[in-house]
């Protein structure tokens, strides 16, 4: 499963006819431009002929891209023809209405001056490129051939944003390394001061103290089984590690197939939880300063996961 980014661009337009000597047929352009969402959000800006395609682009887009807000540009090239005036042939349905167009102007305006034969072949060759021209295959063609190129950009920026991860998993997994040799001195060092306690308390009982010695006892196992829940962190990180290797697998597709971006941000937040578990249990300056070093790393990480598809 490759990692693409919610993020891309791709624009091409469509090639001009070869035939040096026909007549200049319209082209079409067309820009695709995607920035990150929860969802799939598309939005069209079509030429005037090619709005009755937004359902067919609709269909195409959404048959291969799954999340992204989504800008969708195509427009018509009108070139100029390179053949000569008397080759156009305006359609007998269009002499028709220019007629009648001419009578009627007349009728009110007798000063207007009639159309020219070229004022004829110029607006005949207007309405054959405005709407006798179907551009619904090309049009189509060409938006398939710019989605792939699309699709492509999206691969290389999520191909750069996979390594910044692994990068990000790498530095986490020797913070980890750093933190587990932490618990066990931690451990040992408070139960010499709970010893400590332990004996003096025991030596005010002795000495006619207010505190029996059961009841020092007794405090003491308390406290120092509160504490030993409290300072005991090798649960979180044993789970960041899990998380972490979770992680490298999604990204080298050997996860269930599914949206992986969503998948990411999951286990991106358990991470987090993770980090804040450990700096809310730490009782040293070293293991609080490992906890935030996690955490500004998770942020980073959250924030590009944001942009995978």
């Amino acid at each position: 499963m490759s990692v693409y980014s919610m993020t891309g661009y791709a624009s091409l337009q469509s090639s001009p006819p070869t035939h040096p000597e026909a007549t200049a047929a319209p082209r079409l352009g067309l820009e695709l431009r995607s920035v990150n969402s929860r969802f799939l959000d598309l939005s069209f800006k079509l030429g005037d002929e090619l709005r009755s395609q937004e359902t067919a682009l609709r269909e195409l887009l959404t048959s291969r891209i799954k999340r992204g807000k989504l800008e969708m540009r195509a427009y018509v090239i009108h070139e100029h023809s390179n053949a000569s005036p008397a080759q156009a042939s305006p359609s007998p349905a269009l002499l028709q209405q220019l007629s009648r167009a001419q009578e009627q102007i007349m009728a009110w305006l007798p000063q207007a001056q009639p159309l020219s034969v070229a004022d004829v072949l110029r607006l005949g060759a207007g309405q054959a490129t405005a709407s006798d021209v179907d551009h619904s295959a090309a049009l189509l063609a060409l938006a398939g051939e710019a989605i792939t190129q699309f699709i492509a950009s999206r691969a290389r920026e999520g191909t750069r944003l996979a390594a910044m991860l692994a990068g990000h998993t790498s530095q986490l997994r020797e913070l980890v390394k750093t933190a587990l040799p932490m618990v066990p001195e931690l451990v040992a060092a408070q139960q010499q001061r709970y010893v400590q306690r332990f004996n003096e308390a025991l030596q005010q009982a002795d000495s006619g103290g207010q505190l029996s010695a059961q009841t020092a006892q007794e405090r003491a196992l308390t406290e120092a089984a509160s504490f030993a829940i409290r300072i005991d962190v090798a649960e979180e990180l044993t789970r960041l590690e899990a998380h972490l290797g979770e992680i490298d697998d999604l990204l080298q597709g050997k996860g269930k197939p599914g949206e992986l971006g969503k998948r990411l941000d999951f286990v991106i937040q358990e991470l987090h939880r993770e980090a804040n578990t450990l700096g809310s249990k730490s009782s040293t300056l070293a293991l609080s300063r490992i906890s935030v070093d996690m955490k500004v790393l998770i942020e980073q990480m959250r924030e590009q996961v944001q942009n995978i598809e």
